[in-house]
């Protein structure tokens, strides 16, 4: 055995020789197979080898106590998969808490590790319940749990943002079934494209309720819908960001996300959940249907009161001119005598009246017809002088006018343009028209030129 190196009076040791020491103690104690709970900080996955490392950690009051690196060999990593996906509903992922059987290996190159022989589905099971609980408290506590279902549904909600997957069977069956619907009502949806299941859904789903809430004026209510694939992956539907989003939500939101075994917090919170798409659709028909009923029901009822009210009228009308035509009857009859005697007197009084005023008529009467024949006689002495009058202003007027118009002829003769041709002046003519613009024309324009006698053609030069 060779002898080993020392320092200042201190073997030195090498570093393999450390990793080997740790192994030999490591196999010595660690020896049998142990449970160890923790939490999945990174699966890691590696689909092409099979092989999975996950990262454990241990969280007290969300702070990272103590962090382990871990392997699930391919042959175990498939059946731990797929036994865990099949009690639980989910397949392992990031995030989730779990109790495993482990041994406790260390190998001089790779390190420390804990090699994962088996997961037990029932504890993660039981923390997922757990889980739920606290959230469903949390909720509680915070006083908005049954928030959404305050809301006054509207009473014909025909405004729907659908928060879905667009190729989804459940999307389709939902749209067809709205379409579909026997009385022809009309609904208007606009799809908010999401992921809807597994570890990606909850970021999904409450950024689109972002989303719609901008828009919050445009809708009526929310619908969240999903179909097929049963209930794996469908754990983010009890978590606390996706559910307090629901709860808070200002407007209704329906819920048909097809759990088949439990409830779950989304559902609880939601104004309204359904196990299938196609139930949430019928159920908006339905109010449909309802108001329809209502309607119809309000106008029988309109109807039967007015007519029962019209008739009642009729009848009260139909009394009432009676009781007019009776006590007109007796009136008349009552003073029949009296307006009889009434007239008497009124004949009597003109018979009167014209009697006593005809003498002062007759006077009026000759009045008038003197005075007419004066004024007559007085009319025809003066109609001369204003005949002679209009005649003398009609000849002064004609004079002076027919001056005015021998002055304007002479000055337009002077003005005509055979007078100013005559006076040394010429008119140039192009294509029919006077040229008033040397610009106008161009080289090589045929042009006319008229003079007081004849006229010339030529031609325009540079």
């Amino acid at each position: 055995m060779s002898e080993r190196e020392t320092f200042n009076g201190h073997s030195v040791f090498t570093l393999s020789d450390v990793a080997m020491s740790i192994h030999k103690v490591i196999e010595r104690t660690y020896n049998r197979q142990y449970y160890v709970k923790a939490e999945i900080l990174k699966l890691n996955h590696y689909p092409y080898s099979g092989h999975c490392y996950p990262e454990l950690v241990e969280r007290v009051d969300g702070k990272i106590k103590a962090e382990m690196r871990a392997v699930i060999w391919s042959a175990k990593f498939k059946d731990i998969n797929d036994r865990f996906l099949k009690i639980t509903g989910e397949a392992l992922k990031e995030d989730l808490s779990v109790l495993c059987l482990v041994t406790v290996q260390f190998s001089p190159k790779h390190g420390l590790a804990l090699h994962i022989e088996d997961i037990e589905p029932s504890f993660t099971l039981g923390e997922m319940e757990k889980n739920r609980a606290e959230v469903i408290e949390r909720l509680k506590k915070e006083g908005v749990f049954t928030k959404n279902k305050e809301i006054k549904l509207p009473q014909v909600p025909k405004r729907i943002a659908v928060i879905s997957v667009e190729t989804s069977k459940g999307f389709s069956d939902f749209v067809n079934t709205l379409r579909n619907n026997k009385k022809g009502y009309v609904f208007h949806h606009e799809l908010f494209p999401s992921v809807l299941q597994g570890e990606k859904a909850v970021s999904g789903m409450t950024f689109q309720l972002g989303e719609i809430r901008k828009r919050l004026t445009d809708f009526d209510v929310v619908v969240i819908v999903r179909g097929g694939g049963g209930d794996v992956g469908l754990s983010c539907y009890d978590d606390y960001r996706l559910s307090a989003a629901i709860a808070t939500f200002p407007i209704p939101v329906l819920t048909g996300i097809g759990h088949s075994t439990n409830t779950s917090i989304c559902d609880m919170v939601a104004f309204r959940s359904f196990i299938t798409p196609t139930d949430v659709a019928f159920a908006l028909i339905e109010r449909f249907e309802e108001f329809e009923a209502a309607v119809d029901g309000a106008f029988l009822k309109i109807a039967s009161r007015s007519q029962l009210r019209v008739s009642e009228e009729k009848d009260s009308l139909h009394a009432l001119v009676s009781g007019f035509k009776s006590q007109g009857l007796s009136a008349i009859e009552k003073h029949k005598s009296s307006f009889s005697g009434v007239c008497i007197d009124i004949g009597r009084d003109c018979r009167r009246v014209f009697s006593e005023n005809s003498s002062s008529l007759s006077v009026l009467k000759g009045i008038l017809k003197v005075g007419a024949a004066r004024q007559l006689k007085h009319s025809r002495s003066t109609l001369p002088d204003v005949f002679e009058k209009i005649v003398r202003e009609s000849t002064g007027m004609l004079g002076r006018r027919n001056s005015e118009c021998s002055n304007l002829s002479d000055k337009l003769e002077l003005l005509s343009p055979q007078n100013i041709l005559r006076r040394g002046y010429s008119i140039t003519y192009h294509d029919g028209k006077a040229v008033t613009d040397a610009s106008a024309l161009s080289p090589g324009d045929r042009i006319v030129t008229v003079f007081h006698k004849g006229e010339a053609a030529s031609r325009v030069g540079e």
